[in-house]
């Protein structure tokens, strides 16, 4: 084989490669994930417990303290911050810097389990405590639920709807409904009638714990076969409540709760949140994205599930889009990609100059060639396409474009000394 030949072969090896790498670098590109600001690790668990009615000294000295105990039996803890106020324990538990984002979820399930343990140490009334590990989601994906005319209620309908099916939706990690308002019956009871008829506030209250609750009545055999029977006089509405007999202490006497208190179904008072939207009262649903996935594949498969859907929503119902964060992760990326190409063409102008043709097509082919090798090790190391990331790479282009331009003039140098090519 003489000299010639080598020389081709290795030619279609290179330009095959080359191909190669340009063609992987390119569905790299297309697959990796992609979110608007870069993933990070919150170490920190917030344990939080109820004591209704209780000062904070007395929440202090008879709940934070049994729950700093349950925390600090943990090995990975690196301290414990709490906060005790009138009607709630609030315990932080901040975790070693060495457990990363795969080995905090098993330190969160052993955070929960010495917290249960210590949950029959707190008095009557406490708890139970409500581990929260996760409140550093971020919710990429805000919509808002507007209907003229409709009830909170009727809008939670089918903001459950919309909740159920979006969180099959690809890369949907959690969805959490906000500027809901849960419905509730207040009995408001008249003191005037319930001491003229010696009823007291505990006699309702027990009365009314003991309604509605599962009862197992048995079954019935009808030969093979076994049917169960079903107690009936459960309350299907608010207006039913009124008719509840009460008896006083005491007394053989019965009294309807409509003698003695006003029953009326409303809202949750004070609601713990609110939202409008162009004025108008709404439900939001906030949307996250799992660890690692692509927040453009998700808003993708957000918005044909909506507009699946759409023949499901109730007439006048509008579904809003308060903030969508795929549209500002394609803005960013497609902001690059024409950075990119505006980067090799100056390049290669300005070097057509300075350098003659070939050297600025080679510095040029050389910057598109290694960016897409770099898109090839992101895909293999899963790192993700967002600001810090894509700024890196801007930088990067910079550092490239002067490597190249001394490599290639380190090669016309030597050319001109006599080395071969």
């Amino acid at each position: 084989m003489n000299i010639a030949e080598i020389s081709i072969r290795k030619s279609v090896i290179t330009i095959t490669l080359t191909i190669v790498l340009i063609y992987a670098g390119f569905k790299s590109f297309q697959s990796l994930p992609r979110l608007e600001d870069p993933e990070f690790t919150i170490k920190e668990a917030v344990i939080l417990t109820p004591y209704p009615g209780a000062s904070a000294s007395e929440v202090e000295q008879e709940v934070t303290n049994v729950i700093e105990k349950a925390v600090q039996e943990l090995g990975q803890l690196k301290r414990v911050e709490s906060t005790s106020s009138r009607g709630l324990s609030t315990v932080k538990a901040i975790i070693k810097d060495e457990y990363d984002k795969k080995g905090l979820p098993q330190v969160w399930d052993e955070l929960r389990r010495k917290v249960n343990d210590y949950q029959s140490q707190l008095p009557p009334g406490a708890g139970p405590s409500l581990v929260n590990d996760d409140y550093g989601d971020v919710y990429g994906v805000y919509l808002a639920i507007t209907g003229e005319g409709y009830s909170y209620a009727e809008l939670k309908d089918y903001a459950d709807l919309l909740k159920r099916e979006l969180l099959l939706v690809q890369y949907v990690k959690k969805i959490v409904l906000y500027g809901e308002q849960p419905e509730a019956v207040y009995v408001e009871m008249s003191r005037p009638k319930m001491a003229a008829l010696e009823i007291s506030q505990q006699d309702i209250y027990n009365t009314l714990r003991a309604k509605n609750l599962p009862a197992d009545a048995g079954d019935i055999e009808v030969g093979t076969e076994k049917f169960p029977i079903s107690p009936t006089g459960e309350f299907t509405s608010e207006s039913e409540f009124g008719d509840l007999l009460i008896s006083g202490r005491g007394s053989d006497s019965l009294v309807y709760l409509k003698d003695v208190a006003d029953v009326r179904r409303g809202y949750r008072e004070p609601p713990k949140n609110l939202l409008r939207y162009n004025g108008k009262p709404a439900i939001g649903l906030a949307i996250s994205t799992v660890q690692g996935g692509n927040v453009v594949t998700m808003g993708e498969g957000i918005d044909r599930t909506i507009k699946e859907l759409e023949p499901l929503a109730p007439l006048g119902m509008e579904l809003e889009v308060i903030s969508l964060q795929s549209e500002s992760v394609t803005q960013a990326i497609n902001g690059f990609v024409v950075n990119l190409l505006e980067a090799i063409l100056i390049v290669v102008v300005v070097l057509l100059f300075a350098m003659g043709l070939r050297s600025g097509l080679i510095i040029g082919a050389i910057l598109f060639i290694t960016i897409c090798g770099t898109f090839v090790f992101m895909g293999m190391w899963n790192i993700t396409l967002e600001r810090i990331s894509l700024g890196a790479l801007i930088i990067a282009l910079g550092m490239l474009v002067d490597n190249a331009i001394v490599v290639v003039d380190g090669m016309k140098i030597r050319w001109r000394r006599g080395r071969t090519r």
